[in-house]
């Protein structure tokens, strides 16, 4: 494995911006993808965010770019196109281009829906060598012919799994169909859906497959465990979490945006430091929330899956799932907000028992089973009574729950599970119980 940038025939202004920006030896993706672009193959890449996948294009792209002279005329036509799903990683994208290119004079922005197509549209007459831009504004500014696709020779799909799962890759393929010069091609994903990899075999020639130990295991360095807690307790269990672990930079995932401003106003409520991000926030609320939550003055950001695309905050500790996402494969990304460039965390899911059939996904997808906290006072028994099991079932029902119904467990006979009080959600494993057919008690009230 190369262990120093200077291994990978990188221009020297190149290995002087990296050395400025703090990094000393390249991640694993980027040891073995930037030979790869520097050679001009395309490439297939799994990565996990946290891995340094920016870099393992953004260096190539400037590298092969650093000679040329700015393009002039009334449309954009940018040399290399980079297509992002979220205007958050587009813009964490376009800094970095900035950074790793500011001693080689490579013009480039990047347009995406929420801010104004007045200042973005000013940009695009200065004629950027690198374009980053999210599928639906690209197409906006193409339309009014602002923008053209006849110059590209270097194409990034990045984080392609979530362009699926935001109903993008109609855009995508438009996109894609405009571009007649046969650029040289790169995808990274997460995660590879029957989707991506039909459009992966479409776009990309002889392609590199790069699988490093981060994308085949993308969850090995966090502790994951589960703890089953009805919907109405959800937000009492997740403040008793905050303050028993200490959370000091957590994130927590809902899945609308009614639910996200409801629990950061509720832990605000309780002192506890809080605010949200959703599609329903102004571009400024966001990257003002973003401000604080990387600075510590907010100590819980809670998110909906789609506005958390691009945060890059270091040591989140804590994810914590208040609702089990729908597709399995957001749950990967989810976590991947922790334990990012080599470190460790932790990831919490709070399930109810209509979300038991997510989570049994979430299992097979990650080929292993979630550890069960049973440590909080919370808890429901996710198995139906014995007379309704079949013969085959393992386990019993949970420590002092009568019959499903809340608030009957005892926090020290969590013990006999495999649990104590030490190891709370925080990353201790206890005995996996298996998730059968949960029953749901009472309609769902509060949060």
């Amino acid at each position: 494995m190369t262990t120093s940038f200077d291994d990978l025939a990188l221009a020297p202004a190149l290995l002087s911006a990296v050395e400025k920006e703090g990094y000393t030896q390249p991640t694993e993706i980027q040891a073995l993808a930037i030979p790869e672009l520097l050679g001009g193959r395309d490439l297939l890449g799994t990565a996990q965010t946290g891995t340094g996948k920016t870099a393992a294009f953004v260096l190539p792209i400037l590298q092969l770019l650093k000679a040329t002279r700015p393009q002039t005329g009334s449309v954009c036509r940018p040399r290399a196109l980079i297509l992002a799903p979220t205007r958050e990683l587009a813009e964490q994208i376009d800094e970095r281009v900035g950074a790793y290119g500011a001693d080689l004079r490579v013009r480039h922005t990047a347009v995406y829906g929420g801010a104004s197509k007045v200042t973005q549209g000013r940009a695009l007459q200065r004629n950027p060598a690198v374009l980053t831009a999210t599928p639906g504004r690209l197409l906006d500014f193409i339309s009014e012919g602002r923008i053209g696709l006849g110059a590209v020779e270097f194409l990034v799909l990045d984080e392609a799994d979530r362009m699926l799962d935001m109903g993008f890759i109609p855009d995508v393929r438009r996109i894609l169909a405009m571009i007649t010069n046969k650029p040289q091609t790169a995808l990274f994903s997460a995660t590879m859906p029957e989707e991506i990899a039909k459009l992966a075999a479409g776009i990309l020639k002889q392609p590199a497959v790069l699988e490093g130990v981060q994308g085949q295991q993308p969850v090995a360095r966090i502790a994951q465990t589960v703890m089953f807690v009805e919907q109405a307790n959800k937000v009492k269990l997740l403040v008793e979490l905050i303050e028993r672990q200490r959370m000091n930079r957590a994130i927590v995932f809902t899945r609308t945006k009614h639910r996200a401003s409801r629990v950061a106003k509720a832990l605000s409520k309780h002192r506890i430091p809080s605010d949200a991000i959703h599609g329903d926030k102004t571009q400024n609320a966001r990257r003002r929330a973003l401000g604080e939550f990387g600075s510590g003055k907010v100590q819980i950001l809670v998110a909906t899956d789609v506005a958390a695309r691009g945060i890059d905050v270091e040591d989140i500790s804590h994810v914590i799932n208040f609702e089990i996402p729908n597709e399995a494969e957001t749950y990967v990304h989810r976590i991947g907000r922790t334990a990012r460039a080599g470190a460790e965390g932790a990831a919490v899911s709070l399930c109810d028992a209509a979300e038991l059939g997510s989570l049994r996904a979430i299992e097979r997808l990650i080929d292993s089973q979630i550890a069960v906290d049973l440590d909080n006072i919370y808890h429901f028994d996710p198995k139906p009574p014995r007379s309704s099991r079949g013969g085959g079932t393992r386990g019993g029902r949970g420590p002092g729950n009568n019959g499903g119904a809340r608030g009957g467990s005892k926090r020290g006979s969590a013990s006999r599970h495999g649990r104590t009080g030490a190891h709370a959600a925080g990353g201790g494993r206890g005995q996996r119980r298996q998730a059968g057919a949960g029953r749901r008690n009472g309609p769902e009230r509060g949060l």
